[in-house]
């Protein structure tokens, strides 16, 4: 449900005028009233030499009278509210109001009290008349949404007018000329109330028909018989609203004895008491719309019950140590606040009306809500004469508790007792609620706990299914506390007979569902279809991983059989409480900030024709897929990559091992930060924000300070393909616009690349990172230990620059965003589980994608150690180093992990946990070593630069060997059709991670984003009813041959499974008879097209898959990524033509 700012109704028409008029009858009310008192107590006392009893019992008695007429007439008023325009109705009672202002002046210039307790008779008839019509127009004006926080202002006004009223009447009636002010601001009231009532908007009758009673008594007889046969929750909300008009009345009565009897204190205290009594109604009620987040419940009424009664009682214990002043001397407030034991007093009083009013605004907005329209208004004046009937009590035991000697604070105790036991009696009424409502006191005490999207919880409607990640125990008391109502929560039988969560079932409904029980499930269906909200945890266990596990299919079957909405929540932050079961894995915290968010509903969209098991899992893979996106939209996303990485430092602790290389010196997250802080700020002197800057360095420590130093001060790192040739780089530093590169002497001597660094020179000015050493001040080595956040920076704005690999091409400069690459990660996470117990092993580069966002800046961001390893071609050393590091997770390519495969050891991957492979499809050769040798499955993965680099993945949960995987949350795609292809097409997606555009040649430096946000990846695909996608080649790999289009990939394909011990590329050249023909580049030094066309007969390929022509080659040239280089294959065959 939405909260709506409730202030904002003082902007409309709808609600403003109404408001006004009731402020002034408030006012109007008050200013008389207490003009009254003072009229009594400070005057006609002195005059008269009325005593103390005497003077109390007058005030009383005032008090008394006011509130006898809703007793009598509110019946009357609910029959004209329901049977008349409400409007009408309150322009009649305001002209009313401007005869009794007349009567009212008169009295108090006479100083007789008939005629006084007369005109306090008339503005009680005039609220009870106006009293129905206020209440009941609310509903009609309002939604529902609008009327907690209605309410709340309405009440505001009403007690503020009280105050004002009250410290008016009372100040202005001492004073010379006090009668003649009071009186004409009762005229001047009376008049304005009825030109605002003129402007309250129409409110047509609910019941015109009605036939109208002139008999008070069988009136009210009829009306309150009708009210007490309404629904046990609002007959139980007007009793306790009732309640607490009989205790508010009476401490607003009696302030005046207590405070001159008592405290021996001056009007002036009187009237601080009765600000303060004011103001903390009006915030207590205001409250309520910020804790109930415009939803209509009465949850934190018994929490207010108690409140009440807590602090009721304290003001009589303050006021026996309060101090006295000598007899017959009135002390004012600054001798009154002199004394630090009336503070205690004050405090007192201001807590009891603050619980007041979050008690009673609740319960008036319920009873507004759930009655019907066409007798509202005579249930809300039922309501009303309930609230008399109570009050006249309040007056009445009041009055006879004085006259047997009470003193005031002893009624105050009194009274403080009774509604102990009315508390008692809410809370044994609403046990659940209180429960929720200290639960939530707690855990927003403790946990800072956020709430977001609860407006979603609303759009479900009545019947829904809550999912939810289930990461640690407090977990379901989390759910119970914050979600609105009470929920059905589905409770495992074994898990409800643990002596712990016993107590709790008692005040949750509780569902215990039996899973060896097939009939279990249907009573659940049964209940969900019964309109009933119901929380399940579709993991069905606490998490081990800290991601998502498998999800069982119960939840998505109800969701779907019951014809419910699915209502996904994110717990967030509770995975690092000590109620979770991750120790080692993430970061444990005492009291981490928790984060609830509710996103929007959906219903699953379901194949009709689709039955049992099928059916089934169709519902499972769709609720999977709802949590994956849960978890991958409220991730956080909208920040910088240097923001990202304090967070990480804050989270994993400074001393976490983030980083480490082949010098086997791991760097902590206070180095790498601090380090990264002290290099900004000295390349911030030479580079300007938002340059383009390159990193020529290969994977280590080093390269990843370099990087995080340049986000930390907003500029751009443009990372440059040192194995591409100094023409790739040249024209990548050309293209992106780039003045400075950051290299290593170390690096360009190892990797003997000095004359392209003599080249590169005459271009761009070269810094080395074992210069700057030198050349630190003292102030930038301090700025080490004062790291900040990003300025000026957009998480949408540049943060890296990569190329493309050029396997097929001239390669382009891909910008990314901060928020591009986070978002990838983010997705990544949603669907792989990893944690701090992992350690990845990174050989691919980091000028590669994958290298620098998989490799890199997945584990560094996400608190996972990361091995860089500056050479995936070492197929001996690599094995050997990811048995030495312990590493749990692996990147690599086909080429490469084939390589790895052939020299490694069967016992180097035995902590392997997770191969993920892309940029060239995985061999069932190499699959098979893997698994065969080593026990470790490789995920198949696919990617583009553009995209940053991931778009589908197979994971350990959804996994299908032949594909790439499912395409990522928060992507979208489509398929273009291509000519010559019966089945899949060119595949374009959408995305978060999808790049902010290219620098290319022809523009340099000019950004060139997609067209609408859709990149063409130029990959031709088949994409099944699981949504697992298949690669069938390059669009640019495909040769039109005697008129059909041949995939060159299967042509690849075809030869490695005819020879597996070997690499091969395929390209096409011009024919003169064909069009196109291919021609294969093998390592096979004896290949035979009899072999292949053997097996192509043999798998039904077309013959027109068999290459023309076979050149065999020592070694099959790479790109320093790992792909084939498909440019220098063609210029072989050229030349060798």
């Amino acid at each position: 449900m939405t909260n709506p700012n409730q202030f904002l109704l003082l902007r409309e028409k709808k609600f403003l005028p109404l408001f006004i008029t009731q402020f002034l009858g408030a006012f109007h009310d008050n200013l008389y009233k207490n003009a009254l008192v003072v009229l009594i107590i400070y005057h006609l006392a002195t005059q008269l030499g009325y005593d103390d009893k005497t003077q109390q019992l007058l005030t009383t008695l005032a008090a008394g009278i006011l509130i006898l007429p809703f007793f009598l007439f509110s019946a009357m008023g609910g029959q004209l509210a329901d049977k008349f325009p409400k409007e009408r109705v309150m322009q009649g009672v305001k002209i009313f109001e401007i005869g009794i202002a007349a009567i009212g002046s008169m009295s108090l210039f006479m100083e007789w009290l008939p005629l006084c307790y007369l005109t306090i008779f008339a503005l009680g008839t005039h609220s009870a008349i106006f009293a129905p019509s206020k209440y009941s127009i609310l509903p009609q004006h309002l939604n529902q949404n609008e009327l907690i926080g209605g309410n709340a202002l309405l009440n505001t006004g009403t007690f503020l007018a009280i105050l004002l009223g009250t410290i008016v009447g009372t100040v202005t009636m001492s004073a010379e000329v006090g009668v003649y002010i009071v009186s004409a601001l009762m005229f001047i009231t009376a008049i304005t109330g009825y030109f605002s009532s003129r402007l309250i908007p129409s409110a047509p009758p609910k019941d015109a028909s009605l036939k109208f009673s002139l008999n008070p008594f069988t009136e009210t007889f009829a009306v309150m018989k009708y009210t007490l046969n309404q629904p046990r929750d609002i007959t139980l909300s007007m009793l306790g609203k009732a309640w607490f008009f009989l205790v508010g009345s009476m401490f607003m009565a009696q302030f005046a004895n207590f405070t001159k009897g008592n405290l021996g204190g001056n009007e002036h205290i009187l009237t601080l008491f009765l600000v303060l009594f004011s103001i903390g109604i009006a915030v207590g009620g205001l409250c309520n719309n910020k804790l109930l987040k415009g939803q209509i419940s009465a949850v934190f009424v018994p929490l207010a019950a108690l409140g009440l009664t807590i602090f009721s009682v304290d003001i009589y214990y303050a006021s026996l140590s309060a101090y006295q002043p000598p007899a017959g001397t009135l002390i004012g407030i600054s001798e009154f606040i002199s004394h630090a034991d009336n503070w205690r007093i004050i405090f007192d009083v201001f807590m009891v009306a603050f619980f007041g009013g979050l008690y009673v605004v609740p319960l008036s907005a319920i009873i507004q809500d759930r009655t019907p329209e066409a007798t509202r208004a005579r249930i809300m004046a039922g309501s009303s004469i309930i609230d008399s009937l109570f009050m006249v009590v309040s007056a009445v035991v009041s009055a006879v508790l004085i006259g047997m000697g009470w003193t005031i604070p002893e009624l105050f105790l009194g009274f403080a007792i009774a509604n102990a036991f009315a508390a008692i009696y809410i809370c044994k009424l609403l046990p659940d609620y209180l429960f929720k409502t200290v639960l939530q006191i707690i855990f927003k005490a403790l946990y800072q706990v956020e709430i977001k999207g609860y407006e979603n919880i609303e759009k479900a409607g009545k019947r829904a299914v809550i999912v939810g990640n289930h990461v640690s125990y407090l977990d379901p008391p989390l759910l119970a506390a914050f979600l609105p109502g009470t929920p059905m929560f589905a409770v495992n039988t074994q898990v409800a007979e643990l002596w712990w969560v016993k107590p709790f079932l008692g005040l949750v409904d509780a569902f215990r569902i039996d899973p060896t029980n097939p009939y279990a499930l249907k009573a659940l269906i049964r209940k969900v279809e019964e309109d009933k909200h119901v929380v399940i945890f579709p993991e069905g266990r606490l998490t081990d991983t800290g991601a998502l596990m498998k999800m069982y299919d119960g939840p998505g079957l109800i969701a779907d059989k019951a014809d419910a909405m699915i209502l996904p929540i994110r717990l967030d932050g509770v995975q690092h409480t000590r109620f979770a079961r991750l120790k080692g894995k993430v970061p444990l915290m005492s009291f981490p900030k928790i984060t609830i968010t509710i996103l929007e509903p959906r219903k699953f969209k379901i194949d009709p024709e689709l039955k049992g098991r099928a059916r089934r899992a169709a519902s499972s893979k769709q609720l999977y897929d709802v949590m994956e996106e849960m978890m991958f939209i409220t991730s956080d996303r909208e920040e910088t990559l240097w923001d990202a990485l304090l967070k990480a430092h804050y989270t994993n602790g400074q001393d976490f091992k983030a980083v480490e290389d082949v010098t086997f010196s791991p760097m902590t997250y206070r180095q790498l930060v601090s380090r990264s802080t002290v290099l900004g700020n000295h390349l911030s002197k030479t580079t300007t924000l938002g340059e383009n800057v390159g990193i020529f360095l290969p994977n280590s420590a080093g390269a990843v300070v370099v990087f995080f130093a340049l986000q930390s001060i907003g500029r751009v790192s443009a990372m440059l393909n040192f194995t591409s040739g100094i023409k790739a780089i040249q024209s990548a530093i050309t293209t992106s616009q780039i003045k400075t590169v950051l290299t290593s002497r170390k690096f360009i001597e190892m990797a003997h690349l000095e004359k392209i660094i003599e080249d590169l020179s005459q271009a761009v000015k070269l810094v080395y990172v074992e210069d700057i050493k030198n050349d630190l001040t003292i102030f930038e080595k301090l700025s080490g230990f004062f790291p900040v956040e990003s300025k000026n920076v957009s998480p949408h704005s540049p943060a890296v620059i990569l190329f493309t690999s050029g396997s097929e091409g001239n390669p382009k400069g891909v910008v990314l965003s901060h928020s591009n690459l986070l978002s990838n990660i983010t997705q990544l996470a949603s669907r792989v589980d990893f944690n701090q117990s992992d350690i990845v092993f990174n050989c691919l580069p980091m000028f590669h994608s994958f290298g620098l966002t998989g490799g890199t800046l997945l584990p560094v961001l996400s608190g996972v150690k990361t091995f860089l390893y500056p050479s995936p071609l070492h197929y001996r050393i690599v094995p050997e180093l990811v048995y030495s590091t312990n590493a749990t997770i692996m990147f690599g390519t086909d080429t490469f992990l084939s390589g790895y495969g052939r020299m490694a050891n069967s016992y180097d991957f035995y902590r392997m946990r997770y191969i993920f492979a892309g940029a060239e499809k995985v061999k069932d050769s190499t699959r098979q070593t893997y698994m065969e040798r080593f026990g470790v499955r490789i995920f198949e993965g696919y990617g583009t630069t553009e995209t940053s680099p991931v778009i589908a993945v197979n994971s350990a949960i959804y996994n299908k060997v032949g594909t790439v995987g499912r395409i990522l949350s928060g992507m979208s795609y489509k398929l273009e059709p291509v000519e010559g292809i019966d089945q899949g097409g060119r595949l374009v997606v959408q995305g978060p991670n999808v790049m902010l555009g290219y620098y290319k040649d022809d523009k340099p430096g000019v950004l060139q984003p997609p067209e609408g946000g859709w990149h063409d990846t130029g990959d031709i695909v088949t994409i099944d009813e699981n949504g697992f996608i298949k690669i069938q080649g390059r669009a640019k790999r495909f040769a039109k041959i005697a008129g059909e289009m041949v995939s060159l990939s299967v042509t690849e394909a075809m030869a490695h499974a005819v020879w597996p011990q070997f690499e091969h590329g395929v390209v096409s050249v011009p024919d003169e008879r064909k069009g196109e023909k291919l021609v294969m580049v093998t390592t096979n030094p004896t290949p035979k097209r009899e072999e292949l066309s053997a097996y192509a007969a043999k798998e039904g390929i077309t013959p027109l898959a068999l290459p023309a022509d076979m050149i065999a080659v020592a070694q099959l040239p790479l790109l320093g990524t790992g792909k084939t280089d498909y440019v220098a294959i063609a210029q072989m065959v050229r030349q060798s033509q």
